[in-house]
């Protein structure tokens, strides 16, 4: 037995049989691994695929995501339970952000991405001894985003031009002296501009290079750079005609004041912030000359006093003065945006004291009428864009629009009551009419406006034409000034050495009376010269852009 046990060990005969034996074992399992291996990649790409076309079609259909993904990924020969999740959220195309956080859920405000997580099972043959299963979990996931945005701006467009109380009431407003006739405003309102050819004409008059669009927009500028700015992109767009000429008159005009504004204030660029300087998104963001020139003006007055005396040539009016402070626009709004569902635009809570003379008759030679306006900040909020692909043309947009609510008066209201934004004025009466022994006092209030949003929507053509439309308060009923005269009282004053004047309350009342549509016009010219209107907003959408859903990072 021991020589048989000694033969066997020093028999050498075999070897190589036994040791490729056990290496077929290993090699075949090598292969078999690589086989189930090669299965689970192949399943993870395909897998991949439905993941990113299930994202696009969510992305492409917010309101429905998680349906329009499971209908894709059911088309895609996947059960609908292999759908995880769909996670809704904002995609901010920002480089300076790490890719991971880029997409933020829940979204902040309107969401404009999907992502969704899929899980697969991938069937284990010869790997099912090592992985102790007989199948390997898949899980892949995608984010795409879609983009769905307008550029849009508030404001109250010029019924009637007078190229008097535009030039004194502008002219104060931008801190100078203007001389322009009614054919250069109108110029000014015909003429258009790019809003980014604009910030890059200001990029370059402050000599930034290299910077973003939020750059420029957070300094200090002076209204004088503005304007000057504003006079290169329209030369550079529209050559010279007469809004250039008239532009470069108040450029000239304004060589000297020191008055500064931020940008932001005036435009908001929204997503492209980040942007840099000299390039120019798909969306057009087109802004009237006399409309970027007002809101300029505007902001620059902030709570200083506007006083003008103009001569506006109404029925029955003999002269008419002007006072008025503009408040400081709300926190971080602006005039002009470019956002998505839920942005919004705002114009600044306004003060106005009108005085003015009304030519009398009879026993009345003159009437003085002092008329106390304020109006709180309007609103425009972008409701939803309506994209439609892939004829863009069918696109609509759609504003949630709310004029500021009016507070006005007939009475005394001092001039330290119109700069104290901190409270509302409650003016005592105001004289009316002075015949030295007999005086007429007067008060009067009214209100108007709702907070309930108006929606506004806005076609194609709407956009592409740039059309203003109103919005009146609902119970705007009727003009001003009737309201006010509905709420009148009057009082005689009789002195000492006075007698009573027969009629005389009446007389007064009808001299207002008869006057109501020159004094209308008036409040309306000159509250649409500071860029809001009497119960009313003017909103417009000056461009849209409506790219398909994309994957991003």
């Amino acid at each position: 037995m021991p020589n048989l046990l000694r033969r066997f060990v020093s028999d050498t005969r075999g070897n190589f049989a036994i040791m490729g034996a056990v290496c077929m074992i290993l090699l075949f399992g090598c292969a078999a691994l690589g086989v189930d291996i090669g299965s689970i990649y192949a399943d993870r790409r395909k897998s991949q695929s439905a993941a990113d076309l299930a994202a696009i079609v969510a992305a492409g259909n917010i309101g429905k995501a998680r349906n329009a993904a499971a209908a894709t990924i059911t088309a895609n020969g996947y059960p609908a339970s292999a759908l995880v999740s769909v996670e809704l959220g904002t995609y901010t195309a920002n480089a300076a952000l790490a890719p991971q956080a880029r997409f933020a859920t829940p979204a902040t405000g309107a969401a404009n991405a999907a992502r969704v997580t899929m899980r697969t099972q991938t069937p284990l043959y010869f790997a099912r001894v090592f992985a102790g299963g007989n199948h390997f979990d898949v899980t892949t996931r995608a984010t795409a985003a879609s983009t769905a945005m307008a550029s849009f701006a508030i404001g109250s467009r010029l019924l009637a031009l007078n190229g008097g109380l535009l030039n004194a009431v502008l002219g104060r407003m931008l801190g100078t002296t203007l001389s322009l006739s009614v054919m250069d405003y109108q110029a000014l309102i015909d003429a258009h501009i790019d809003a980014f050819d604009f910030l890059n004409a200001l990029a370059t008059r402050l000599d930034l290079t290299g910077v973003t669009y939020d750059s420029v927009l957070s300094g200090n500028v002076k209204v004088a750079d503005i304007v000057a700015a504003m006079l290169s992109a329209q030369q550079a767009a529209n050559g010279l005609n007469a809004a250039t000429a008239a532009l470069s008159n108040i450029s000239l005009a304004l060589a000297g004041v020191t008055t500064t504004i931020v940008p932001g204030t005036l435009i908001d660029v929204g997503p492209y912030s980040a942007m840099m300087v000299g390039s120019k998104p798909k969306t057009g963001v087109s802004a009237s000359l006399f409309d970027l020139l007002s809101a300029t003006g505007a902001i620059a007055n902030g709570t200083n006093q506007i006083a003008a005396s103009v001569n506006l040539g109404l029925p029955g009016i003999a002269a008419v003065s002007v006072l008025a402070t503009i408040g400081e626009h709300p926190q971080g709004a602006s005039w002009m945006t470019v956002g998505t569902q839920g942005a919004s635009v705002h114009t600044a809570q306004t003060r106005v004291l009108v005085s003015i003379k009304l030519l009398g008759s009879g026993a009345v030679p003159a009437v003085n009428l002092p008329l106390y306006v304020e109006v709180a900040s309007g609103t425009a909020t972008l409701d939803g864009v309506s994209c439609s692909r892939p004829d863009v043309t069918a696109s609509t947009a759609t504003l949630g629009v709310t004029p500021g609510i009016v507070d006005a008066w007939i009475g005394n209201v001092s001039v330290a009551e119109m700069t104290n934004f901190t409270s509302k004025p409650d003016p005592g009466a105001a004289t009316l009419v002075n015949l030295s022994a007999v005086t007429v006092t007067g008060r009067a209030h009214a209100g108007m406006g709702n907070t309930t949003p108006t929606s506004v929507d806005f076609s194609y053509s709407d956009i592409s034409a740039q059309t203003k439309k109103t919005v009146t308060s609902t119970d705007f009923t009727s003009s001003l000034t009737a309201s006010l005269l509905g709420d009148l009282t009057l009082k005689v004053n009789v002195g000492p050495l006075g007698l009573p004047v027969p009629g005389l309350g009446p007389t007064v009342t009808g001299i207002i009376g008869g006057a109501t549509a020159s004094i209308d016009q008036v409040l309306a010219q000159v509250l649409a010269t500071l860029g809001i209107g009497i119960g009313q907003a003017d909103v417009w959408v000056s461009g849209i852009r409506c790219d398909g859903a994309v994957l991003v990072n």
